[in-house]
């Protein structure tokens, strides 16, 4: 509640600008929900939006551009769509039940395959059509390959790896 008061207090004087930090924090899927459709509601009419947030899938389903900051700086100015299609880039995903098999025929032709759950691999270092020609090749069977699609949270990631100041330890 305090939530949309404050975006309804922000939206008397009609400004053309708005800033918002975490805008959907401690709201409700449903006040979640009413705030995705405000945002697009607002951006419809022609106003500048600027939100800062940590809820990547929040971004990725809202925003249209984004800036991100590293250590101070600023390391992208781009379009969602461009940065997860540069961050995806390269990348293929494999399903096989012979996941050992294909890693071992891949890596031999130079790819890096890396598991991503029990049938499913990530292949970078090779084109589909090399991957499926090497699988062949070696007869391993596969169920699937296609482009791979990572999120935006992924890419932020990945963007951001060298700028980060401390990274919490896998357990």
């Amino acid at each position: 509640m305090r939530q949309r008061l404050g975006i309804a207090a922000a939206l008397l004087g009609d400004p053309p600008v708005l800033m918002l930090d975490e805008p959907v924090n401690g709201l409700d899927p449903e006040g979640i929900v009413w705030m995705r459709g405000l945002l697009r509601s607002l951006a419809g009419e022609g106003r500048a939006l600027l939100v800062s947030s940590h809820l990547m899938s929040e971004v990725e389903d809202t925003a249209d551009h984004l800036v991100v900051v590293g250590r101070g700086r600023v390391i992208a100015d781009t379009s969602v769509a461009d940065l997860i299609a540069a961050a995806s880039r390269g990348r293929v995903t494999l399903r096989t039940p012979a996941r050992s098999a294909a890693m071992s025929a891949l890596g031999q032709a130079g790819a890096t395959p890396a598991v991503t759950d029990r049938d499913t691999l990530v292949v970078s270092g090779l084109p589909a059509e090399r991957i499926v020609a090497v699988l062949n090749a070696n007869a391993v069977p596969f169920s699937e390959v296609a482009a791979h699609r990572v999120t935006l949270e992924q890419a932020y990631l990945d963007l951001t790896g060298d700028a980060v100041e401390y990274r919490g330890a896998a357990r």
